[in-house]
């Protein structure tokens, strides 16, 4: 019987608490779990690739999860996905709003390669409000993401807008 490999990508900039849910949950779903950490054109990351490869996979560390593997790429999904044995890609959603645009973005994978499914998986309600735009936002105006993102992330985050400013300091 052959590996069920998944991919469950992402910007992770930065990596939060929704990730990591995400992350737990699909790795019981798959025998091999490959966080693929991504560009994207239409984002203007707070960090670099190199930066956010490092920020998962120390995530991924403290969550012990051996059938999970971090990998960088910049590249159309389904090709990487393909590149990897990818059977499944893994979404998290957290609103109906996510919903439109997940259902767009698999019909439109579907049609790129119909071997590879896309499974869904609903954040934790607790966890719903989470978002890395949001939590940049907050940070940037100097308020508490503490509740969003792991220690380290936080610390991550602060020592990221100090370096660039704070906005709204009046």
């Amino acid at each position: 019987m052959s590996k069920r490999i998944g991919i469950y990508p992402g910007t992770f900039d930065p990596i939060t608490l929704g990730h990591a849910d995400i992350i737990r949950r699909g790795a019981k779903l798959v025998d091999h779990l490959i966080i693929g950490v991504t560009t994207n054109p239409s984002k203007d990351p707070m960090f670099s690739t190199d930066e956010r490869l490092a920020m998962v996979e120390r995530e991924v560390d403290s969550m012990k999860l051996a059938n999970v593997e971090i990998v960088g790429f910049n590249a159309l999904l389904m090709k990487f996905a393909k590149r990897q044995g990818a059977s499944v890609i893994i979404r998290g959603l957290r609103a109906v709003a996510d919903f439109e645009y997940e259902y767009q973005m698999a019909g439109m994978n579907q049609q790129i390669d119909d071997d590879i499914e896309t499974v869904f998986l609903m954040a934790d309600v607790s966890l719903q409000p989470i978002a890395s735009k949001l939590v940049k936002e907050i940070a940037l105006f100097g308020g508490d993401i503490q509740p969003f993102v792991s220690r380290e992330v936080c610390e991550d985050v602060i020592a990221r807008v100090e370096t660039i400013g704070r906005r709204g300091d009046y």
